[in-house]
């Protein structure tokens, strides 16, 4: 007798699974190439406000609590269909619904994101436990308050899959991607040549670590894939990648930015 598991369950479980491989897979090879790190290990461990163990703790209590949402929110729209090409759409449909669901996730978090960092109430209580990350690492991606969490990706991701008409099945291989993308991209490590979100995307791991930065909290806002709304509304940060003292990477604003 098999055990069927739904489409719903894969697509609650298997970005978790794949951020916890990933990260671990991160910190391997930050501790076998250290010169392609944007930070010294040094660094990792005496800069950051926040003790590893309690980062750990952090992400479990709040993908615990992201399961539990997500479910809920899976058997009060079980009734709402995907897109309307059938159970098994064609390519082209699938490649649309992966760009609206990127474009809709990539507005709603740069939003939210920033009014999180403008909003002192929101960025002392809330917000600000992300950023006791000074030096950025793999696992710490989704260290965040729960709330910020709910607003922010349960919401977002929602609305992704929604607008976009995306199936149950097809959100299982977008919240992958878009899990992979956000362990990358606080993962500290520069790999120019084989890393393809590197190479393809400007909203990457250097374009993050300066929004961790003192000097670019007020930028680099967007989240996970693209940069066009920091473009136009002028929160976008310059930067240059330049090898750092003692071995690595060190990315650095191409000019003088204060905050307002």
């Amino acid at each position: 007798m098999g055990f069927a598991v739904s489409d719903e369950l894969l697509a609650i479980f298997v970005p978790i699974i794949l951020y916890w491989v990933c990260s671990g897979i991160y910190v391997l090879l930050g501790s076998l190439f250290e010169n392609y790190r944007l930070h010294s290990k040094i660094d990792e461990d005496e800069k950051n406000l926040v003790p590893k163990r309690t980062v750990v703790k952090g992400v479990l209590l709040y993908q615990t609590f992201q399961a539990v949402v997500v479910s809920l929110l899976f058997m009060f729209t079980e009734n709402v269909k995907g897109d309307t090409a059938g159970p098994n759409p064609s390519l082209m449909v699938l490649a649309r619904q992966f760009i609206i669901a990127m474009l809709v996730l990539d507005t709603w978090q740069y939003f939210v994101h920033r009014y999180f960092h403008h909003s002192k109430f929101l960025y002392k209580h809330i917000h600000s436990l992300h950023h006791r990350l000074i030096v950025p690492y793999a696992f710490g991606g989704i260290y965040h308050h729960p709330l910020e969490g709910l607003i922010t990706d349960v919401i977002g991701g929602a609305l992704a899959v929604l607008l976009s008409g995306m199936s149950p099945r097809a959100s299982i291989f977008f919240f992958s991607f878009t899990t992979v993308k956000n362990v990358d991209d606080h993962c500290g490590l520069w790999f120019p040549h084989w890393n393809l979100f590197h190479i393809f995307f400007r909203n990457n791991t250097a374009f993050h670590d300066i929004h961790h930065q003192l000097h670019g909290s007020k930028y680099n806002f967007a989240t996970p894939f693209f940069v066009h709304w920091d473009r136009i509304l002028g929160t976008y940060m310059p930067y240059s990648l330049e090898e750092r003292i003692g071995g690595g990477f060190e990315a650095r604003p191409l000019k003088d930015y204060k905050d307002d």
